[in-house]
């Protein structure tokens, strides 16, 4: 089927929410992605960081291949082995508590809000209140998007969920002041990925985390994009001074399959009881599968050295290159500001017309998500034809 039947089956039937590049991509292998054309393209965008592992990487293939010729999936009111072991598998390698399986980031952040409103009305708070960080991303399932500043938008969607402090993304003081005895949870992204790739410093994770002891509140780490290695330790969190109370995380987890999570410490495990949530898909087994063969390839510590390494490589490429004037980042999670006057979308088009696919987040911004398996040969390579398309 040609691009232009593809767009005319699009016009016709699908909701008109995405605004599409004007390429089919019809086949993955490793870093790079193909069109119908049988053109190659470099993917340093991942899919928003979904595919760490690459695009059909074999561990992942033969897993999903045998898991789907054995068992896809029932009920969570049954027992099943690649879902249970995977919750093991992820309280064990973060915060030693108990996980719920579901099937995306936004499911993962409503369950978050979910279990820490009902801990925090088990403390005796009958209004909670969650902090969250101005320019952040938790999803767009309704409680996910009242959480998200930026697109909780009342004249649009609204009413939304009440009971969400947004405060600056930079100032400790600020996020102390807002946590008092309301307050269920801080609720924080510890690099802010939609925003464009926008670090939260350690003074403003001090902040949470002493704030919600304080108050007896849970510190919250949304890892949907950060998680799965892509900063160059399995979970952001381990290279900041703080531990979460709970994690949510997905994009990555399942290799290119849907799947997600929520984990806890242990003290939060045994918060929500049976009937207080729920999932038809939850822990199916091909996602589970798929997810333990993700963490196996990920999980890694030559992996994620690689991943320093050829981020560091990454960044003083970007720095070197004229055109740009910051670069921000933390291992394969970076983007890059452009001077004033270049536009990032018309950076992005010629970058694709070279054969390198990134993804712009902001208009003088473009964020690059490469696949973890990338070697120096590809960041060179990105370097080049993105040096191309900033200054042409």
């Amino acid at each position: 089927m040609s691009l232009a039947e593809l767009k005319e089956l699009e016009r016709l039937w699908a909701m008109p929410v995405y605004a599409r590049l004007p390429v089919e991509l019809v086949r993955g292998e490793g870093v790079w992605l193909f069109d119908d054309e049988g053109k190659r393209y470099l993917d340093f965008f991942s899919a928003f960081s979904v595919h760490n592992c690459g695009h059909c990487h074999p561990r992942i293939v033969k897993a999903i291949r045998e898991q789907a010729g054995r068992l896809l999936g029932v009920s969570a009111v049954y027992y099943t082995e690649p879902a249970l072991r995977l919750c093991e598998r992820l309280a064990r390698s973060s915060l030693g508590g108990k996980v719920f399986l579901g099937n995306s980031g936004a499911e993962a952040n409503e369950l978050a809000i979910k279990l820490t409103r009902r801990h925090a009305h088990a403390r005796g708070v009958d209004e909670p209140e969650i902090v969250v960080l101005e320019g952040a991303f938790h999803g767009r399932t309704l409680g996910a998007l009242a959480a998200t500043p930026k697109l909780a938008r009342e004249d649009l969607f609204g009413p939304l969920p009440r009971g969400f402090k947004p405060v600056p993304p930079d100032d400790a003081d600020a996020l102390r002041a807002a946590v008092g005895g309301r307050t269920a949870a801080v609720m924080i992204e510890p690099i802010q990925g939609e925003a464009g790739i926008v670090p939260i410093r350690d003074e403003v994770l001090v902040a949470a985390r002493e704030a919600c002891d304080e108050q007896g509140a849970v510190l919250v780490f949304d890892e949907v994009q950060t998680g799965m290695g892509r900063t160059g330790s399995l979970w952001a969190y381990e290279q900041t001074p703080v531990r979460p109370d709970l994690m949510c995380v997905s994009k990555a987890l399942g290799g290119g399959v849907p799947i997600g999570a929520c984990i806890t410490n242990p003290e939060l495990g045994d918060v929500l009881g049976p009937g207080e949530h729920g999932s038809t898909f939850s822990g199916q087994s091909l996602g589970a599968a798929a997810a333990l063969a993700a963490l196996d390839i990920i999980d890694d510590p030559e992996l994620l050295r690689s991943v320093r390494v050829l981020g560091s490589r990454l960044c003083d490429g970007l720095r070197a290159m004229d055109g740009i004037v910051e670069v921000r980042g933390r291992g394969l999670m970076v983007a890059a500001v452009l001077a004033e006057g270049i536009d990032a979308e018309e950076v992005s088009a010629r970058a694709r017309a070279e054969g390198l696919l990134i993804n712009v987040p902001a208009p003088s911004t473009v964020r690059m998500l490469p696949p973890l398996i990338v070697d120096e040969s590809h960041v060179d390579q990105a370097l080049e034809m993105l040096g191309r398309a900033v200054s042409p």
